[in-house]
């Protein structure tokens, strides 16, 4: 299944040949299995294999709309149209802009289908949309921008694997909210949601407190101050701010534990087993049916039916079950973070875990309890581990011991905090209930913050690339093997994998020393050009102290290890060619038919003049410019017939030499 979401939604397979493909296989299938014998090929297997791989293929291309007859996107969208709208998500909104991921009901009044990002300019006069707003707003498609600078996060390919291609950006009053509106039962836990935040926030608790208490119980983060996120980040916690496969394993177990006198009845395991699962699904309805709250309910309900079935073999099963009931209806959620982490620490600790208790299994409660917990955070952190580092590049080396002193009383904290919502929708929750879970919450971010502020412990910008991320999973399989059954062959399994893995690594550093780049960076009121000889960066730039994480991103990608700064000048040689730069001095150069002309810090000048003078073969402009001035030297240069290239709108630029 995963095979064939990755192959559909990269090669973008048409959904109705595939589906024909798999109506013909199935007739040949049921064959198959009646016709094939006990020795010899195994045509049913193959055949089973390759239904799903198309299978996969067909859903990924259903849900990315691309393959329907009424997609959007086969419209002329590079005119304005009237689009009607449905919110269908609410994302977190930042200074400049409200954002929301909007359904498309119909273009022109023609019906279509398809998703587009929705970003509005805040307006205090307006109220934000929620979820199962419909409007109709007159504009034009735009693409959404990929990234501007090397190694910087992708927010365009993000937004694809959402299923998202487009955006609308304007403003609250250009907008019309019809009258009319189907209610889905998404929007009706979205509401509920914001009333019960609404009535907590009626309540005497600290700014940090309840915005943690929103996201801990209710998976909101809008709230949280960077300061707090940080913290948690650093100290390897930053799991326990959204709601997800933690908070609901701990629910799960709470209620298992909590429902035991009903096994006691006639048919008390079935019954635990629904009452389980439907206050499960209660509890992802109170949190508003978030992506991530209906991905861990989903997978927990499963295993809620793996510990009904009381298997020792049972567990893996079901939890692959869960992963492919999942990818069928959402195989989307295969490219997100949060999916692949989720599974990862689950599969880790159901595979890990009893290997540890195992290995040793102490008398002593209170050590016994302690080293479960251990086991716990060690398995769940070899799972997630390579992942981890591919995506963030730091390791909290703390993460153990912020887990031994939160995750025992999460439990409880989860518990009380369901009490206390319960108690504020029904109104009569006591000032001392408020009071002491306000402590809780207070306590638990000092904790944090002084993990935190360990720093000597927190490894940062550790260069980790997609071959080592499948060399790291290697490893740590012949790892957990080798000390299971330690014997020659899963000895040699081990050996090998760290000797690949070094390999790659040694290998990629020859290949950086050969490297020499030079790139021009875009920053906003900056100037930026990288120089990259060898494991050396030079920054060439006008100011140095607005750089953001531009150098930083780009020396962990390329395991650069010494960084030094210069301040740019006008004329460099590169090579066999020249760059001349004109900054807001507008002095002219002296240098005739340079190769790049670099326009930078918006100079005033009479550029058609300049062209005429000196003759460039490229004209650049960076992000310090004026977006109008830019507008005006690409049309000159368009009609000079000079290539142009400016940051804004392409991107970084690489020299060539």
């Amino acid at each position: 299944m995963i095979l064939g979401i990755i192959i559909g939604y990269y090669a973008e397979l048409a959904p109705l040949l595939l589906l024909i493909v798999m109506v013909v296989l199935l007739p040949i299938l049921f064959w198959a299995s009646k016709k094939q014998s006990r020795s010899g090929f195994p045509y049913v297997e193959s055949l089973t294999a390759t239904i799903t791989i198309i299978l996969g293929a067909f859903v990924v291309g259903m849900s990315t709309y691309k393959g329907m007859p009424d997609y959007y996107g086969q419209l002329d969208v590079q005119q304005p149209m009237v689009w009607h709208l449905k919110v269908g998500e609410t994302l977190k909104p930042n200074a400049y802009s409200h954002r929301y991921v909007a359904k498309v009901i119909s273009a022109d009044k023609r019906r279509a289908s398809g998703k587009l990002l929705l970003s509005l300019t805040p307006d205090s006069l307006s109220k934000p949309l929620e979820v199962d707003h419909e409007l109709v707003v007159y504009a034009p498609l735009e693409g959404i921008r990929s990234t501007l600078n090397p190694y910087q996060f992708d927010y365009q390919s993000y937004l694809q694997k959402q299923g998202i291609h487009h955006q609308i950006r304007n403003n609250y009053p250009s907008i019309l909210k019809t009258e009319k509106k189907s209610t889905t039962l998404f929007g009706h836990a979205s509401r509920f949601r914001e009333h019960v935040i609404s009535k907590l926030k009626e309540r005497d608790f600290g700014k940090d407190e309840m915005a943690v208490i929103q996201a801990l119980l209710l998976g909101k983060r809008d709230d949280i101050s960077q300061d707090t996120y940080n913290n948690y980040k650093n100290a390897g916690a930053v799991h326990i701010l959204a709601v997800s496969g933690l908070h609901v394993g701990i629910i799960l177990f709470l209620l298992e534990l909590l429902l035991i006198p009903l096994e006691r009845l006639p048919k008390g395991k079935t019954l635990k087993l629904v009452l389980v699962v439907l206050l499960l699904w209660a509890y992802a309805f109170v949190a508003g049916l978030s992506p991530s709250i209906v991905r861990a309910v989903t997978m927990f309900s499963f295993v809620a039916y793996a510990l009904y079935l009381n298997r020792p073999t049972s567990s893996f099963n079901i939890i692959a079950l869960s992963m492919l009931f999942i990818l069928l209806i959402k195989p989307l959620f295969l490219f997100q973070v949060g999916f692949q982490m989720s599974y990862a620490a689950v599969f880790a600790i159901v595979w890990i875990y009893p290997k540890l208790q195992r290995f040793w299994f102490p008398e002593n409660f209170l050590v016994r309890k302690t080293w479960q917990l251990l086991s716990v955070s060690v398995a769940a952190q070899l799972g997630v581990l390579p992942i981890s580092l591919f995506y963030f590049h730091q390791f909290p080396a703390l993460f153990f011991i912020s887990n031994l002193l939160i995750i025992p009383f999460l439990g409880l904290i989860l518990g009380v905090g369901i009490l206390v919502i319960a108690l504020a929708l029904l109104e009569p929750l006591p000032p001392f209930l408020v009071d002491g879970f306000n402590g809780v919450i207070h306590i638990m971010n000092a904790i944090v913050g002084w993990v935190a502020q360990q720093e000597g412990f927190i490894i940062k910008d550790i260069p980790f690339d997609s071959v080592q991320l499948l060399l790291g999973y290697a490893i740590i399989f012949a790892l957990v093997t080798f000390l299971s059954q330690p014997v020659k062959k899963t000895a040699l399994l081990l050996f090998a994998g760290i000797v690949l893995f070094q390999s790659w690594s040694i290998w990629s550093q020859f290949q950086m020393q050969q490297k020499e780049t030079l790139i021009l960076a875009h920053r906003s009121s900056n100037s930026v050009i990288l120089h990259q000889l060898g494991d050396s960066l030079s920054i060439l730039t006008s100011n140095p102290t607005n750089m953001g994480n531009l150098a930083n991103d780009y020396a962990v990608a390329e395991r650069i290890r010494t960084v030094d700064t210069a301040i740019l000048k006008n004329s460099y040689i590169l090579g066999e060619k020249r760059l001349v730069v004109v900054d807001s001095m507008a002095l002219f150069p002296l240098e005739k038919q340079p190769d790049y002309l670099l326009l930078t810090e918006s100079p005033r000048f009479h550029l058609e003049r300049l062209l005429d003078s000196i003759q460039p073969k490229t004209v650049l402009a960076d992000g310090s410019n004026y977006p109008s001035l830019v507008a005006k030297w690409k049309a000159t240069c368009s009609e000079k017939e000079i290539p142009f290239h400016y940051t804004g709108e392409k991107g970084f630029y690489v020299f060539k030499f």
